[in-house]
């Protein structure tokens, strides 16, 4: 009491003595040392060590940011688009003329696009939020275990999630996920207050959390909310019926979250908003349930380009499912680092806290935070459908908050065997961990695997023996674990913000090729018609220096425009800008990625015909003849992916495909081959 109330003291005096100005400079002087010094039941190196973790990690996300250019040229093209017409920002349409919008709700296109709004359109513009959200994610975390743990478990946490490759990978790329981690660990947030407080407002803003959440990723923040209800309802401080009041509370405020844009998008008639992206009948709810939703689940996705399994240990496109999945090669090095330990951990810490009181605080923290992990992990591990490594994100803050909690919960019981066992474990399974993932890549040679597992080994035996070690020694043993647990996510996080990551299937760590991992092809993103940038160059955004294409991580090998964008070299862009204001859509190309490079490079709306994949029935034949017919496209890019036929979609594409070069004759506009769909002369050659 006496540290609030002295410097209020003295500037009441500064007042008197007829100093106004002192004594402002004296509350001020106060604020902010109490700024720096933290909580007052906190040691004083406490808060200084926080900012330096925060800035820490700023500094290491936005280092060489915008290396990556477009990064996703698809959700890029989408909030350029915003940017510039208000209904596409509020349907999230891939162009600004409204043809049809992304496979995912817009939320996190709205972010992107207010940036554009603000800063203009780079690649900076769009990346930069990212990084402030994977700070604040990192804030979180950090404050969260802080609050039952203590400052070094908070910043163990912190230090985990934001070496955590997949999240140096995410939390600098503009896919929805980064929004979804926040928003998941804000609901998280939300929850653990709503349970020390028994209030069912937290309760209801855990539902707005969540609400925002399904309009980022639709279904996939659900995975979150079976082990916050589970919590809250065995933990909060409150009766049973306000305990059940709060959850009712919770799923209202998460249904009006997210059905107010829902409920627009249903009763706008179809006519007059845009296709909805992702479904085979322009319905949000078939995208939803479909492609995004079960689909996923089950590898039945209308409309997709591959599927998984049927589960168990089944294969397909996106790898074999089953319960090594988030070990092996393809995602293991993405997130699992410590996901070995932080199991160990989490055993330990619930099992330590068995006998608390209902409502004991850190019990009810490791349901929220080992819940999310389990519940997520298991779905991602046998999900037979579309399957990312980068999705593994969701996992991050859940791995990080449990290891930080659980090694503060075995360090409060390492004079006893139970919590130096535990200790021991958890640094042992984290150093051999780090040894098999750091053995699938030559990156680092063989020092650096060699050294975790001594240093790692070594301070696993140590910790075994604490009793007996001169406490001048523990520290050091403490440092041996942290840095082998560390070291290997740090080494492949370097690797990742040091290159540069395009396409739709962007993945962590040194370049070692396949399906989203590999260097770009020597292409403009193997786009048809050589779409290519001078010197041989891919996605970069204006006023960003491309990367040579062999060096890019691009999204897939092979795939070409389905997964990538390609920057059309002036020819083509001085060709579609003239006299750009007649015409709707300066041009047309098939799927979203192929329309999105020509619309990013000249700033006007291209038509993504079939969406994202090239097999949406969008537009039909029908539509698109009238368009043409109005005159309201120009050009209509050669060759493309289209996806009629897979998984079920619409073969849309190839009829509109055959159509024109039926019709309209071919024109060659800086080595790239396009159709002027303003001169219908049968099948005569130009060159421009």
């Amino acid at each position: 009491m006496n540290s609030v109330t002295a410097p209020l003291r003295t500037s009441d005096q500064a007042v008197r003595n007829g100093a106004p100005a002192d004594a402002g400079a004296v509350v001020a002087s106060d604020r902010l040392s109490r700024m720096w010094r933290g909580h007052e039941e906190d040691p004083s190196w406490a808060r200084p060590s926080m900012i330096v973790l925060l800035v820490a990690t700023a500094v290491l996300y936005f280092f060489n940011l915008t290396a990556s250019g477009w990064a996703n040229s698809f959700y890029s093209a989408a909030a350029q688009a915003g940017s510039v017409d208000w209904e596409a920002f509020f349907f999230g349409s891939s162009d600004a003329a409204n043809s049809i919008t992304v496979d995912k709700p817009p939320a996190a296109l709205w972010v992107m696009a207010l940036s554009i709004r603000v800063f203009g359109l780079n690649s900076f513009a769009i990346l930069m939020p990212e990084v402030l959200m994977g700070v604040a994610t990192v804030g979180l975390v950090y404050s969260m275990v802080r609050r039952h743990f203590g400052p070094a478990a908070g910043l163990l946490s912190g230090a985990v999630l934001a070496l955590t490759p997949v999240a140096a990978l995410m939390f600098r790329f503009n896919n929805p996920d980064a929004l979804l981690v926040l928003l998941m660990t804000l609901g998280a947030w939300a929850t653990l207050r709503a349970i020390e407080q028994g209030s069912i407002r937290w309760m209801a803003l855990v539902g707005v959390f969540l609400g925002f959440g399904f309009l980022t990723k639709t279904f996939q923040v659900f995975l979150v909310i079976p082990f916050f209800a589970i919590a809250h309802l065995v933990a909060a401080r409150a009766g049973l019926t306000r305990r059940l009041l709060g959850l009712v509370a919770g799923l209202g405020a998460m249904i009006a979250a997210a059905g107010w844009w829902v409920l627009v998008v249903q009763l706008v008639p179809a006519g007059a908003r845009p296709y909805i992206g992702g479904s085979q009948t322009n319905s949000f709810w078939d995208l939803t349930f479909g492609y995004n939703g079960f689909g996923r689940l089950s590898g039945n996705e209308t409309g997709s380009v591959g599927g998984g399994g049927p589960g168990g240990a089944g294969g397909g496109m996106w790898g074999d499912t089953g319960i090594t999945r988030m070990f092996g090669s393809e995602v293991g090095s993405q997130v699992s680092w410590l996901l070995p330990a932080a199991l160990i951990l989490l055993g330990a810490g619930i099992a330590l806290r068995g006998r608390r009181p209902r409502t004991d605080a850190r019990r009810a923290a490791y349901l929220v935070w080992g819940g999310w992990l389990l519940v997520t992990g298991l779905t991602f591990s046998f999900m037979a459908g579309i399957f990312h490594q980068y999705y593994t994100v969701a996992l991050a803050p859940a791995i990080a908050a449990v290891v930080g909690m659980g090694a503060r919960e075995a360090w409060e019981c390492r004079h006893q065997a139970v919590g130096s066992i535990t200790l021991a474990t958890a640094a042992a399974a984290a150093a051999t961990g780090s040894f098999i993932l750091l053995t699938r890549v030559s990156a680092y040679g063989d020092w650096l695997r060699v050294s975790i597992l001594a240093v790692g080994m070594s301070s696993a035996f140590l910790l075994l023996a604490l009793n007996w070690l001169h406490h001048k020694v523990i520290p050091l043993v403490l440092a041996g674990a942290i840095a082998a647990g560390l070291a290997g996510p740090a080494a492949y996080s370097w690797s990742t913000v040091t290159s540069a990551h395009t396409g739709s299937i962007p993945t962590a760590g040194p370049s070692v090729g396949g399906m989203g991992g590999g260097p770009a092809a020597p292409t403009a993103g193997g786009v048809p018609g050589g779409l290519a940038g001078r010197n041989g160059t891919t996605g970069a955004a204006p006023g960003q220096a491309a990367a040579p294409a062999q060096t890019r991580r691009a999204g897939a090998g092979g795939m070409g425009g389905l997964l990538d964008a390609s920057t059309p070299g002036t020819a083509v862009v001085t060709a579609l800008q003239a006299d750009a204001g007649r015409y709707t859509w300066v041009a047309a190309a098939i799927g979203s990625n192929n329309a999105a490079g020509l619309q990013l490079a000249t700033g006007e709306p291209v038509m993504p015909i079939g969406g994202f994949n090239g097999s949406d029935p969008s537009p039909t034949l029908a539509q698109f003849q009238g368009y043409v017919a109005a005159g309201r496209i120009h050009y209509f890019l050669a060759g493309g992916v289209g996806g009629g036929g897979q998984q079920g979609g619409s073969d849309v594409a190839q009829q509109i495909t055959s159509w024109v070069e039926s019709h309209y004759p071919k024109v060659t506009i800086g080595g790239s081959t396009f159709y002027d769909l303003t001169q219908p002369t049968g099948s005569s050659s130009a060159s421009n």
